[in-house]
């Protein structure tokens, strides 16, 4: 396909298209003329990557650059392939704390992920994430201790379970990418909202909802 059906099949505009050319995000098509070039569904899948990095994991041309070289690296597995992938999308790290309520929190992360069994690097910048929402809950007084928090490990395991059941990994590892990185973005927000309405959902059942309240009162617009 010529420059311009790649660019309707995608919905990536031209001048993009040639920018990622430009950037070495996007692999030169066969030259067929000295003007004309051809693309096939290699350049369709690493548009639709490009897109997904950039439009729903929201990173810079820089981070996903070092995410393709990953999965253009044919003598890196694909733990590592989607663990690049994973990074690159997770939060900046907040700086370390000084003092030993960080020490604890850090602690408290190792020894549940140590606990359940999960193989993990140990300079993993989510481990660090994970330290970091212990520590502001412990100043917070309401501090989590293994115990606390293995209910929730224990249903992202299983919620991690079903979504490896899904990830397509025997086809093009741009396609897995792909469906990681939107899965993890966008099934993360799902989870949120689900949780939301559970929380809703509990509160009316423990509290009770009062005759006649329909919910109006609290989604009116002054």
């Amino acid at each position: 396909m010529r420059i311009s059906q790649l660019s309707a099949e995608t919905g990536v505009p031209i001048p993009t298209i040639k920018y990622y050319l430009r950037e070495g995000l996007l692999p030169s098509g066969e030259q067929t003329s000295a003007t004309r070039a051809e693309y096939g569904e290699a350049h369709v899948r690493r548009l639709r990557l490009i897109r997904a990095l950039l439009e729903v994991g929201r990173l810079p041309i820089a981070s996903i650059a070092k995410v393709l070289a990953a999965v253009d690296d044919e003598e890196l597995s694909m733990h590592r392939v989607l663990g690049t992938a994973h990074y690159a999308i997770a939060p900046a790290p907040a700086p370390r704390p000084d003092g030993e309520e960080w020490r604890r929190a850090r602690a408290e992360a190792d020894r549940l992920i140590s606990g359940l069994g999960w193989r993990t690097e140990p300079w993993a910048p989510t481990l660090d994430e994970l330290a970091q929402a212990l520590y502001a809950l412990a100043r917070l007084g309401m501090p989590m201790d293994e115990e606390a928090l293995r209910p929730y490990a224990r249903a992202a395991e299983t919620l991690v379970e079903h979504e490896f059941g899904v990830l397509p990994l025997d086809g093009p590892r741009e396609t897995a990418v792909e469906t990681l990185v939107i899965g993890t973005v966008m099934h993360g927000r799902v989870l949120d909202v689900l949780r939301r309405l559970a929380h809703e959902s509990a509160s009316a059942r423990f509290f009770g909802i009062e005759p006649g309240d329909d919910g109006d009162k609290a989604h009116t617009t002054p």
